[in-house]
């Protein structure tokens, strides 16, 4: 579902324009699912025209701030330049990756006989078990109270708020927030998708998702307008087989055809010039 809102038509049309320091603007769209979704269903969101493999935006982070070191909170890299520091106090988390965070809020709605219905959208289990636990971790100290470990610091320029009121539940806010370590990761190409949101499906003998009438209301807050880039939110389930990923089957199959064609070609080299005598006659 494309709700970038380029088109006049679009409800989130009236939000094409909005900035980082606007007030948040909200939409909604409603689609129709002709299939039901049988297991859990993944939300992502999806960004196209957005270069995160850019050399100078993947490295400028501080790996060390985000692990935890209380050092590198108050003297981050200076690899995160010129998200190092605001107002003369450090920013943390720096870097342009942390800047630039997606901060849309998508809410996912059933409609049945004219009455909304909300889908329960889980956001934790959505990044990667390493990140969570191993690579990004809060700093620690004065009875692990984020708010005064974060004390001396400020928020990144682009954010609402600061790091440390991401979330209300504890083991998922500052560094440790699911939403922020899966933002983290950057894509390597500049149309990606990244996981939003779980749909666990409750009842073995129901769909996760039937098939009818959904609504998603958007809080509009990422300007993607001004580099001619597009948002979309995207549901998708697995089967017994995994996940639909068109990359890797064609990958496999251009890969393959190569290598079929460059046998071939050296098999007829080969079998012209291979068994030919170079050995020249010695005279007696």
């Amino acid at each position: 579902i494309d709700y970038t809102g380029t088109e006049p038509s679009s409800p989130c049309n009236k939000c094409l324009n909005v900035s980082w320091d606007s007030t948040p603007c909200t939409c909604t769209i409603n689609f129709t699912l002709e299939h039901s979704f049988e297991s859990n269903v993944f939300m992502y969101y999806g960004l196209s025209n957005f270069y995160q493999n850019h050399r100078r935006y993947v490295k400028s982070r501080d790996d060390s701030q985000l692990n935890g070191d209380n050092s590198s909170l108050l003297n981050p890299s200076k690899e995160c330049e010129p998200y190092r520091s605001s107002q003369d106090r450090p920013i943390a988390p720096c870097g342009a990756i942390a800047n630039s965070m997606f901060n849309d809020t998508l809410e996912l709605y059933r409609i049945d006989n004219g009455t909304r219905t909300p889908i329960t959208l889980i956001k934790k289990g959505i990044a990667w078990w390493t990140d969570k636990n191993v690579k990004f971790r809060n700093p620690t100290g004065d009875g692990n109270n984020l708010t005064a470990l974060f004390q001396g610091t400020t928020k990144p320029v682009n954010w609402p708020k600061p790091v440390y009121m991401l979330d209300s539940e504890p083991d998922n806010n500052g560094f440790i927030n699911e939403d922020f370590i899966v933002w983290m990761r950057t894509a390597a190409l500049p149309t990606f998708r990244k996981l939003y949101r779980l749909i666990e499906r409750k009842d073995s003998l129901q769909p996760t998702l039937q098939a009818g009438k959904y609504s998603l209301d958007i809080a509009y807050n990422y300007p993607v307008h001004s580099f001619d880039g597009r948002k979309r939110m995207i549901l998708s389930t697995i089967s017994w087989m995994g996940g639909k990923n068109p990359f890797l089957g064609i990958a496999y199959i251009t890969v393959g055809s190569i290598c079929f064609f460059l046998g071939v070609v050296l098999l007829i080299i080969h079998h012209k010039y291979g068994n030919r005598n170079t050995s020249a006659d010695i005279p007696n």
